[in-house]
Formats: structure tokens, sequence, C-alpha cells
């Protein structure tokens, strides 16, 4: 049976100035002619990396945190935002002054014009503040979208949605999925596709929405730069990303 593994993006296959390191470009390259199955599991939405799945070759990808899977540029799970939900949580947001972007897989729109917390956010992700359409949920598929607030206002929302999950990526912001959805559950749609058991599913992470993935695959790889949540569920802990991360950590797993 074939080996899958799989990689969050930045902080793991990005390096920490957001460039793919020479080591990680050779091991990639490694497991592939090993005949292993390379996938990319992230919380971007597609065309925030498709110069990374270029650059690597990878036309496999769990995006979305596990809300739109792709297989070999095949669609096979999508999991979009229900639109009721998304009133209600934008209501309660514009109440308090907390912006939101909307994410599907080919574009992002915001709901103000202008937000400082977007500008910081969205430009980690080396992109520009989006443009601003605050009706672009009700008219398209939402995988996922972002609320803009900061930790110590995040009991204004979490377990106040019973259909929405959120998870911390920024100081700013927060990942918004649908609940019960993760990088796991996308996974587990690709494998059951491929027929592969989780046994032979490896991943690789760094921050708090890997945490499902790295408990659920058969090995899980907490980058030397991941939070200590994630180390601390890992099957192991290999070095920093700019430390040849990725190709220590597929070394000592006899992958490469």
């Amino acid at each position: 049976m074939k080996d899958i593994v799989f990689f969050d993006i930045d902080g793991t296959l990005l390096d920490h100035h957001k460039n793919i390191p020479d080591s990680t470009k050779k091991a990639i390259k490694e497991l592939k002619s090993n005949g292993v199955y390379v996938a990319i599991a992230t919380g971007r939405t597609p065309f925030m990396f498709e110069h990374i799945r270029k650059e690597l070759e990878i036309d496999s990808y769990v995006s979305f945190n596990g809300q739109f899977v792709v297989f070999e540029n095949e669609l096979i799970y999508k999991n979009p935002l229900l639109i009721e939900a998304q009133k209600a949580l934008t209501e309660l947001a514009n109440k308090n002054g907390h912006p939101l972007v909307y994410l599907t897989e080919k574009t992002m729109k915001a709901n103000v014009e202008y937000h400082p917390h977007i500008e910081e956010g969205i430009a980690s992700l080396k992109f520009p503040h989006p443009a601003y359409d605050p009706s672009f949920y009700l008219h398209n598929e939402i995988y996922q979208a972002l609320l803009f607030c900061e930790e110590k206002d995040e009991d204004i929302y979490i377990g106040k949605f019973p259909d929405l999950h959120f998870v911390r990526w920024h100081q700013y912001s927060m990942d918004v999925l649908p609940n019960g959805g993760s990088k796991a559950e996308g996974i587990k749609q690709m494998i059951s596709k491929l027929g592969i058991h989780m046994k032979n599913v490896y991943a690789f992470g760094d921050g708090l929405n890997d945490v499902e993935m790295i408990k659920e695959v058969g090995t899980g790889v907490a980058m030397g730069n991941a939070v200590d949540i994630l180390k601390g569920c890992a099957s192991f802990v290999t070095e920093d990303v700019d430390n040849g991360g990725i190709y220590y950590g597929l070394k000592k797993l006899e992958l490469i």
C-alpha cells in the first residue's frame, strides 16, 4: 500500500520569510521518486498557494482547513459555510466592530472598505487588503471566513454558533470554519477515495489548525517551530523549518 504525506504551508513548507527551503524542494522530489503521494494540507484558499503547487509540482491538496479537497486536480469534496450561520456571525461582528473577510477558492472580499487588522493579517500571507463587497457571502459558496478580533474578544464568538468553529491563526484573526471541519476531516475524504489506511498517512504542521490532523494521522510530525500544544500531540518533533525540518523529519521516518 502506498504512503501519503501531507504538508502544512506556513511555517512548514514555507520558512519564516515565506520561501521554500532548498532542502524541502529536494525532499519533496525524493519522496515522489520513492513512489510516495505528496499533498498539501492548509488553511489557505487554493488561489493563495497556486505558485507553491506549481513550484513543487503538487496537484493534491486539502484547503480551507479541510473544506475543499482536490486530488490530482480533481475536486473530490467541498463543505461550504451555511449562509444563515454567516448572517448571524456578520451581524454580531458588525455590532462589535470586528471586520470579516469571506473566502472562495478563487478570491476574497472584505465587509469593510479598510481595516488595519485586515491589512496586517493578510499582508502576513503576502497578499493585499481584499476589495470591499459586504454581500459577497450571500451570492457565493464561502468555505472559510476570517474574523478579525483580538484574543481578548474571542469569547464573544466561541461557543455561540452551533454551526461554526473558530481557530486562531494570527494575533488579530481567527479562521471561521463549518463546525466539525478540520484538516483531519479533509484528509479522511482524500484517503477514503484512494483506499489508503490512516496508518500509512503522515503529516507535518506547526500551528493550532494542525492539531486534529497531527492527532488523527498514523504519524504526525510537529516542526521545531510549532506551537507547544502541537508538539505535545505529535509522534515526534523535527527541526525548525529554517533548519531543514522537513528533510530531517522525512529522513528520520525513512521515507527518503
